[in-house]
C-alpha cells in the first residue's frame, strides 16, 4: 500500500468462493495515461470505487479536476481524521434518520462508528486520512452560481499565452471547442464546424483576434458578430457570407445570455484557467471538483464544452509525459459522448481520448448507462472496470463495446459470466497493460460517502477547507503531506522551459478597460462619422486646464459616441440683395436616453466634412452605443428634431435704409453699412444738388439775360437822354437869343416845349431802366439765397438719411434648410493612468 505509483484500490475478489482475499488489489497510476472507463449501475459501488481513486491520486500529489454532474463528488471533501459523531453529524440524512427511528446524534454516532470499523478492516488508519486531508486542497466549483466557488468563463475567451504562429493546429482546436461550446449554449447544439455559418463566423472572429494577441470578452464578441473585423470569409463578402440582418439575429441571441441576470454569476470568480485549477500558488495539488447538478442541460453542456476545451489548450502546451501529470474525472459520461448525435465537449473529449497519454493527462469516464455510449470512442481506453449492471442488454451492449476496444484479446463468454456474479463493490478489471480480467472488491472509502449534496450545502462543505486549520489526531502526530515534487509544479504548466516558444509579449491590456477593440455597429439608417484626433496628448493635458502631479502613462485611445449634427441654411432675397449662408452646428456628448436635445445649449464650429477621418486611429477601444444611440427610432427622431430646431433658429437681420435702398447681411459690419449709406447719400446728394442748382441757375440765368437787356437799354436812355437834354439848351438857348433879338416866335416855344418834353421823357426811360436794373438785381441776390438755402437743405437731408439705419428679421423657407451631417460621431479622447487612475482627455478639438 505503500508503493509511491500504485493505487490501493480493494482486494482481489475470488470468484469461485465469492470471497475477498487478503491480496491488495494495487493499480499502477501511469496505466491511467492511457485513461479509464468504470460502468456500474447504481448501487454497484461505482462512486465509492472512484472516489477511492481519487483518494488515491491526492495521497500521491497527483491534481485533478472533477465533473459532477449528480452531486456524489462532492463527498470527496468530507473526510474526519478523528472520525468524531460530531463531524458526521451535519453531513447526515435527517430524513433517513428519522425513517429509521434514529436522532440525528444516534445516527451520526453509529455512522463514526461504522466509518471506524470498515476502515480498520481495509487497514487504513486514521493518520492516512489526515494525510490525505494535507495532501491536496480540496474545492467545489459552482459553475453558473455563488453557491460554491463560482467560476469565471472569461478566461476561455482571453488569447492563450502560447505564440499563434507556432500552435495553429492547437489553438484552432480549442477555438473550435469553445465556439461550439456558445453556440450550444444558445440552442445551437449537434453543428458541424465546417458546415455552420455561424460557426464559421465565431471561429474566424476568434482566430483574428488571438492571431494578433488579443483577448476576446463576450461583449467584444457579440460586437464584432454584428461588425466583423475582416471583409471576407473565404472567397465571398462577409455581407453575401452571412448577411446583416442574419447577423445581427446571432448578436442578439448572444447578447440575450450576457443581459440575464443570472448569467453574471458565469462571469465573476476564479478564472477557468488550468494551471490554476491544478495547482495553488504555493505548489499544493488541487481536487477542482466542479458542481454542475444544478445547472439545465444547455448550460452542462456548455460549461463541459468549455472546461474540456481549456483543459485541451493547456494540455498542448505542455511537454510529453509517460507519467500521471493529472486526472480529468467525469462522473457520468452519459449524453456527452452518445455513438451518433454530435454535443459540444464530444470532439474535444475524442480528441483527448486520442492524445492526452502523450501529455501525461489522464481520463476517467464513469458511467451507469452504458447502452447510449461511443463504444468506438472508448477504444481508447485502456483500463475497464465493471460493475453490476442492471440488464442483459446493458452486459451485451458493454461486452459489444469492450471487445472492439480489446482488439479481439478477450474471452468475452468468460466476461460475460463474470459480470452476471458481481455483487455490490465487486469489479471486474480489464487492464491491457496488465493482462486478462482480474475481479476486486472495492476497498472502504476514507470520506465519508453522504450521497449526492444540494446546492444549498455547498457552501458550508467548502467551508470546512477554507479555514486552513490544522487537524491533529487525538493521542497521535499530525502525518505531514508529502512533499509535492518539483516536476509536478512543471506537469501544470509552471516550468521555466515550457516544451512550446514563448510567447511574444503581447500590449498592455487593461483589466476593466472603458471599451472594446470592436466598433460597434450604429443602427440601420444612422449616418457615422469619425472625428479627427487633432489634439495630441500634451495639447489635450493644456486645453483641459488641469494639471497632474505624480507618474503619468497614455493608454492609448478611446472612441466615445457622440451626436454631431450640421445644417446648413441659404437665405435668399432679392429685393434685400441677400444671398447668404448660415450654419447650425451641434455636438451632444452626453444626450439624454429618451433623445430629448435642447439643441441650443451644444453649440460647436462649423466642420469641413473633408476634415473627418475615414478611420479610427489604430488599436484604438471604442465604447458601447448605448441608448439612445442604439436605437433607431430614437435617433430618426432626434435627426427631424435637429431639423425642425436649426429652422426655427435659423434667422439672420437684414440692415436696411429703406430712403437710400441700401441693404446689407449678416456679413457687413455696422461701420461698413454706414459707410455704404454716406457712399449712397453723396451720391444722391450730389445728384440733387446739381439738379437744385441747375434750376437755380436758369432763373438766374434769365434774370441776368434780362438785367443785361435792361443795361443796354439804359445806356441807350442815358445816351437819348444826354441828347435831348442838349437839344433842349440848344432850344433854350435860341429862345433866349430870340427874345433878346426881338424875334420872338410862338414856334419857337413851341419847339422848346417839345424839347423839353422829350428830354423828360428820356430821363424817365433812364430811370426805368435804372429801377428795373435795381430789381434784377435784387432778383438775383434772392435767387442766389435761395439756391444757398436749397443746397444747404438738400445736404443736410441727404445726410440724416444716410443714418437712418433699420434692422429686418429674415426667415427662410423650410426648403432652404439641409442637413450635411447628422449621426452618430466617434470623439478620440486620450486614456491616461495618473497616479493609478485612468482619466480621459478629449483628443479632438475645435478651434
Amino acid at each position: 500500500m505503500d508503493n509511491q505509483k500504485k493505487f490501493y484500490l480493494g482486494r482481489i475478489f475470488d470468484s469461485s468462493t465469492s470471497k475477498v482475499s487478503d491480496q491488495p488489489l494495487l493499480y499502477d497510476a501511469d496505466d491511467l495515461t492511457t485513461h479509464a472507463v468504470v460502468v456500474g449501475m447504481t448501487g454497484s459501488g461505482k462512486t465509492g470505487l472512484c472516489i477511492g481513486m481519487l483518494e488515491e491520486a491526492a495521497l500521491r500529489n497527483i491534481p485533478a479536476l472533477l465533473i459532477d454532474p449528480k452531486g456524489d463528488l462532492t463527498n470527496l471533501l468530507l473526510h474526519f481524521p478523528n472520525l468524531l459523531p460530531s463531524d458526521f453529524q451535519p453531513w447526515i440524512n435527517t430524513d433517513q434518520a428519522r425513517r429509521e427511528g434514529k436522532t440525528v446524534e444516534q445516527s451520526a454516532v453509529e455512522t463514526a462508528e461504522t466509518w471506524r470499523k470498515g476502515l480498520q478492516q481495509w487497514g487504513i488508519e486514521p493518520e492516512r486520512i489526515l494525510a490525505l486531508e494535507k495532501s491536496a486542497q480540496f474545492q467545489v466549483f459552482t459553475p453558473g452560481s455563488d453557491s460554491g466557488a463560482p467560476v469565471s468563463i472569461l478566461a476561455s475567451l482571453k488569447a492563450p499565452e502560447i505564440p499563434w504562429e507556432s500552435n495553429r493546429e492547437v489553438l484552432r482546436e480549442k477555438i473550435s471547442g469553445t465556439v461550439t461550446a456558445l453556440l450550444g449554449l444558445v440552442g445551437l447544439s449537434d453543428i458541424d464546424p465546417v458546415r455552420s455559418r455561424e460557426h464559421i463566423l465565431l471561429s474566424n472572429i476568434f482566430e483574428h483576434a488571438w492571431s494578433q494577441g488579443h483577448d476576446l470578452d463576450l461583449s467584444e464578441l457579440i460586437l464584432q458578430t454584428q461588425s466583423p473585423p475582416f471583409s471576407k470569409l473565404g472567397v465571398f463578402d462577409v455581407n453575401t457570407f452571412f448577411p446583416e440582418k442574419d447577423r445581427f439575429g446571432l448578436a442578439m441571441t448572444l447578447n440575450n445570455i450576457l443581459a440575464a441576470p443570472a448569467f453574471q454569476s458565469w462571469i465573476n470568480g476564479e478564472p477557468l484557467n488550468i494551471p490554476s485549477l491544478l495547482y495553488t500558488r504555493d505548489g499544493r495539488p488541487r481536487h477542482s471538483v466542479f458542481y454542475i447538478a444544478h445547472l439545465n442541460e444547455t448550460e452542462r453542456m456548455f460549461f463541459v464544452a468549455l472546461l474540456y476545451a481549456a483543459i485541451e489548450g493547456w494540455m498542448r502546451t505542455q511537454s510529453g509525459s509517460t507519467t500521471l501529470r493529472a486526472l480529468v474525472y467525469f462522473d457520468e459520461i452519459f449524453g456527452y459522448l452518445p455513438p451518433v448525435s454530435n454535443p459540444p465537449a464530444k470532439q474535444t473529449i475524442l480528441r483527448m481520448l486520442k492524445q492526452a497519454r502523450a501529455f501525461g493527462v489522464g481520463m476517467v469516464l464513469a458511467t451507469q448507462n452504458p447502452v447510449d455510449i461511443d463504444y468506438k470512442a472508448l477504444s481508447n481506453a485502456g483500463t475497464w472496470m465493471i460493475g453490476k449492471l442492471q440488464t442483459d442488454k446493458d452486459k451485451q451492449r458493454l461486452l459489444d463495446g469492450l471487445q472492439g476496444a480489446a482488439s479481439g484479446d478477450m474471452d468475452r463468454g468468460m466476461y460475460d459470466r463474470l459480470i452476471s456474479t458481481l455483487g455490490k463493490r465487486v469489479f471486474l478489471m480489464h487492464n491491457v497493460h496488465r493482462g486478462s480480467g482480474t475481479l476486486f472488491q472495492t476497498r472502504w472509502v476514507m470520506n465519508y460517502l453522504a450521497g449526492p449534496l444540494t446546492r444549498t450545502q455547498i457552501p458550508a462543505l467548502n467551508q470546512l477547507h477554507a479555514s486552513g486549520e490544522t487537524t491533529t489526531l487525538s493521542d497521535t502526530q499530525p502525518v505531514a503531506a508529502k512533499p509535492r515534487p518539483a516536476a509536478s509544479q512543471a506537469a501544470a504548466g509552471y516550468q521555466a522551459a515550457p516544451a512550446v516558444s514563448a510567447a511574444p509579449q503581447r500590449p498592455p491590456q487593461t483589466p476593466s478597460a472603458p471599451g472594446s477593440m470592436t466598433r460597434p455597429a450604429v443602427p440601420t439608417g444612422v449616418a457615422e462619422y469619425i472625428l479627427p484626433n487633432n489634439l495630441t496628448f500634451s495639447q489635450a493635458l493644456r486645453a483641459s486646464g488641469q494639471s497632474y502631479s505624480g507618474q503619468t502613462q497614455t493608454q492609448g485611445l478611446l472612441y466615445r459616441p457622440v451626436i454631431l449634427g450640421q445644417a446648413h441654411i441659404r437665405f435668399l432675397n432679392r429685393r434685400y440683395n441677400l444671398d447668404t449662408e448660415q450654419f447650425r452646428v451641434c455636438l451632444v456628448l452626453s444626450p439624454d436616453r429618451r433623445g430629448v436635445i435642447r439643441w441650443e445649449n451644444f453649440p460647436a464650429a462649423t466642420l469641413d466634412p473633408y476634415s473627418l477621418d475615414d478611420t479610427p486611429a489604430p488599436g484604438a477601444l471604442f465604447a458601447a452605443l448605448e441608448a439612445p444611440f442604439s436605437d433607431t427610432r430614437i435617433m430618426s427622431t432626434m435627426k427631424k428634431d435637429f431639423h425642425d430646431w436649426a429652422f426655427r433658429s435659423g434667422q439672420i437681420t437684414v440692415r436696411a435704409n429703406e430712403t437710400l435702398k441700401v441693404y446689407a447681411g449678416p456679413d457687413v459690419t455696422q461701420a461698413n453699412f454706414l459707410q455704404m449709406c454716406a457712399e449712397a447719400a453723396r451720391q444722391q446728394r450730389d445728384a440733387e444738388i446739381t439738379k437744385t442748382a441747375d434750376t437755380f441757375d436758369k432763373r438766374i440765368a434769365t434774370i441776368q439775360t434780362r438785367l443785361q437787356r435792361e443795361e443796354r437799354e439804359l445806356s441807350e436812355d442815358e445816351t437819348r437822354h444826354s441828347q435831348r437834354k442838349l437839344e433842349e439848351m440848344g432850344t433854350h438857348a435860341e429862345n433866349v437869343l430870340g427874345l433878346f433879338g426881338g424875334k420872338r416866335s410862338s414856334r419857337r416855344l413851341s419847339s422848346s416845349l417839345s424839347k423839353r418834353r422829350l428830354t423828360e421823357q428820356a430821363k424817365a426811360n433812364v430811370e426805368e431802366s435804372k429801377a428795373a436794373i435795381a430789381d434784377f438785381k435784387r432778383q438775383i441776390s434772392q435767387i442766389e439765397k435761395e439756391k444757398a438755402q436749397a443746397l444747404e437743405n438738400v445736404t443736410r437731408r441727404w445726410n440724416d438719411a444716410s443714418n437712418q439705419v433699420d434692422e429686418i428679421s429674415i426667415v427662410p423657407l423650410k426648403k432652404d434648410v439641409l442637413l450635411d451631417l447628422f449621426g452618430i460621431a466617434w470623439m478620440p479622447y486620450h486614456l491616461v493612468e495618473v497616479n493609478g487612475q485612468t482619466i480621459e482627455l478629449p483628443g479632438y478639438g475645435q478651434a
